[in-house]
């Protein structure tokens, strides 16, 4: 029963999380830390550079579709 009331709790948790896209600073982080592992091969692990990556095309993406910057002025 106390297992049961746990799963129920955690998976609230993860339903309730609000799914927010990461900020600027988390991209400009992955890119440096994508230019670190270029130079010196064992700096950062796969597993983080795969995310960082994935972050870096999300935002690529995520600019392609953006005609507004962050201060709501026309980007063209």
């Amino acid at each position: 029963m106390v297992i049961r009331s746990i799963l129920v709790a955690a998976a609230f948790a993860a339903i309730a999380r609000p799914a927010g896209a990461e900020d600027r600073s988390v991209l400009l982080n992955c890119k440096a830390m994508v230019q670190r592992a270029e130079k010196d091969a064992g700096s950062v692990s796969e597993a983080e550079l795969t995310r960082c990556r994935q972050i870096i095309r999300e935002w690529a993406l995520r600019d392609a579709r953006t005609t507004v910057d962050e201060q709501g002025r026309p980007l063209r």
